[in-house]
């Protein structure tokens, strides 16, 4: 999957650019709070997710207008499509020409994967932004994935509340059955997901950290479960689970919270076999966080036999030489979208094409 053309119009400061990227490295650069994340947002955007800065759209128009429209041409499933996104109080996509009920549908017509300095909270943060991670990929592959994660909550929730109660309600002890049942039956096909998706994950992630940082460091992935269930399969995963959560069953009543099951558990990153989290530098830190999204786009090419185009927003900072060579040379069969300020990369750029941003407007 490539980008031919794009046009943007009263988008944040994009007043009316129009662009022709490459099919390999697109480097855009240019000052501070010139637009250069705001043209990443805009690509993004056509993937039908929410902002990945966290926006709501009305502030994604320009000030003053009343409405934004974006243009995109790409190749896709074998051949040349159209998008288009009109944003006024709410998203309008047409693609090749004809309307789409809603915004969720655009899902999966366009693929992208985002790394902006957000996702440094992969590595650097606790382990909420990290099940947030995996949750995400996962359902992107699969959409029953999500109704199983919503029906989890849900029983957790039940059981908490249960749990809560139960000292002023001795008949609601009995239904703590029920509820863990729920919760052993979803969280189980949860676990056996995540646990399937972080080693294919893993393969990709450390392959491509390899070559980040030429083979002088090892990236390490793990699931990592609060209270380890025994078993792989999904009956065995849901009776390992239903026993852990009786057991914790006293413990529980006295904190009122529910301590076993996936959403207590964890993605580890570990370089050369230590917490990045813990021990990593920041350079580190920032490489890892890339090779996992990158990795997350090896993922859905491997399912979908489409190659997601890579936004990078501002990922040199904090790379050492040989790191953002790598990123600019080595990334090939593969279109890439970079911001950067220092121009200086520019000259470092082997393959590809270089465009510089001033004032919302694209000056080459």
């Amino acid at each position: 999957m490539y980008i031919t053309a794009l046009e943007a119009v009263a988008f944040r400061n994009l007043s009316a650019v129009s662009v022709r990227p490459c099919r390999e490295v697109n480097l855009i650069y240019g000052d501070n709070a010139q637009g250069k994340t705001n043209l990443l947002e805009a690509l993004w955007m056509f993937t039908g997710c929410r902002s990945f800065r966290g926006a709501k759209d009305a502030e994604l128009l320009q000030f003053g207008k009343p409405k934004a429209r974006l243009y995109l041409e790409y190749h896709g499933q074998g051949r040349a499509q159209t998008m288009q996104l009109d944003i006024e109080k709410s998203r309008t996509f047409t693609q090749n020409g004809v309307r789409l009920p809603s915004a969720s549908r655009a899902m999966g017509e366009f693929l992208a994967v985002v790394f902006s300095p957000v996702h440094l909270t992969l590595v650097k943060d606790g382990p909420v932004g990290r099940r947030r991670f995996l949750d995400a990929a996962i359902g992107q592959l699969k959409p029953k994935y999500g109704a199983a994660l919503s029906d989890y909550g849900k029983a957790v929730q039940q059981r908490n509340l249960v749990l809560k109660d139960a000292a002023f309600h001795r008949e609601l002890y009995d239904t703590l059955d029920v509820w863990e049942e729920r919760i052993a039956y979803y969280g189980s096909e949860i676990i056996r997901q995540r646990i399937g998706y972080v080693q294919r994950l893993s393969e990709f992630s450390s392959e491509i950290y390899a070559g980040i940082s030429q083979k002088k460091e090892t990236l390490r992935l793990s699931y990592e479960e609060a209270v380890p269930t025994e078993g792989r399969d999904r009956k065995e995963l849901y009776e390992s689970l239903i026993a852990s959560l009786r057991r914790a069953r006293k413990e529980d009543l006295l904190t009122g919270t529910t301590s076993v099951g996936p959403h207590r558990d964890d993605l580890r990153v570990e370089i050369d076999f230590l917490s990045a989290r813990t021990y990593a530098s920041q350079g580190q830190q920032r490489s890892a966080a890339l090779a996992l999204k990158l990795g997350e786009a090896a993922v859905i090419k491997s399912f979908s036999r489409e190659q997601p185009v890579a936004l990078l927003d501002d990922v040199m900072s904090e790379l050492d030489a040989a790191r953002q060579n790598y990123i600019l040379n080595h990334i090939r069969d593969w279109q890439v979208f970079i911001t950067c300020c220092d121009p200086s990369s520019v000259k470092s750029l082997r393959y590809g094409k270089a465009f510089r941003m001033e004032k919302g407007c694209i000056l080459s």
